[in-house]
């Protein structure tokens, strides 16, 4: 490989690097939201898969069946990162151009 060919390959690296930067960003500011039991229990996550906030409705709280509560909790947030990495997954199709390239966002 010559001189040209390297410095070719390691801006294509930079490149690369500087859109996987900007895809970060971008999943950063969006925000994925998923409810289980009817709305009872809310959970939003960013794309970076960072939970934002949990909700749950005063009406189950009162319920007090701890088991439901956490069923739903579980639920909700196994949810939210399923929601989560099909947005990431989305984001690096379009970064990629529909490529599929291993190892990013499994």
């Amino acid at each position: 490989m010559s001189v040209k060919d390297w410095g070719s390959l390691f801006k294509q690296a930079q490149e690369m690097q500087s859109k996987m930067a900007e895809v970060q960003r971008d999943l950063a500011g969006k925000t994925v939201e998923v409810s289980t039991g009817g709305g009872m229990v809310k959970v939003s996550a960013n794309g970076l898969n960072e939970i934002l906030s949990i909700h749950i409705d005063d009406e189950l709280i009162n319920m007090k069946d701890r088991e439901v509560l956490e069923d739903l909790i579980v639920g909700a947030m196994n949810e939210v990162h399923r929601k989560v990495k099909d947005l990431a997954q989305e984001e690096m199709t379009r970064f990629t151009g529909g490529m599929k390239i291993p190892g990013l966002f499994p």
